[in-house]
């Protein structure tokens, strides 16, 4: 037992002096040209194609934030929703809904037209028809 004692004690000493954990090597260098690239990538402005995957994914990360209370990164999502599916309804009501809370009036009227344009008989049809005709009453008359 005292050997075993005695070597844990020796392993010990010999792990403090030699043990040490070799350093990390720096990282490399970037180069300019690299982040030259990277910056040039991020300004370049996305293309759209048609992506009905996507602008789904879009309106489920919109919701989130709709429920988080969110309703301009909500908007947001929405508007990219839009962007990869033009034809999608429930997109364009659910933007036109994110602005109204904005108090974006004209944006919202603009969004419930495009969705009563895709779906004229759709389920909340009638009260956004009623809603834009009472906002178009209400609008001060331009001279």
């Amino acid at each position: 037992m005292a050997r075993v004692f005695g070597a844990l004690i020796l392993a010990g000493l010999f792990w403090q002096a030699w043990g040490q954990p070799p350093a990390r090597p720096a990282p490399p260098p970037v180069r300019e040209s690299e982040l030259k690239e990277e910056d040039e990538s991020l300004t370049t402005p996305s293309e759209y194609v048609f992506n009905p995957i996507q602008a789904v994914e879009e309106i489920k990360v919109g919701d989130f934030y709709w429920k988080k209370g969110s309703h301009k990164a909500a908007a947001l999502r929405y508007v990219e929703a839009t962007k990869w599916n033009p034809g999608l309804g429930e997109a364009w009501l659910k933007l036109g809904e994110a602005r109204e809370k904005l108090k974006e009036i004209e944006e919202a009227r603009e969004a419930y037209a495009k969705y009563l344009e895709l779906e004229p008989e759709g389920k909340k049809a009638g009260s956004v028809k009623k809603k834009v005709e009472r906002w178009v009453k209400q609008a001060p008359k331009k001279k």
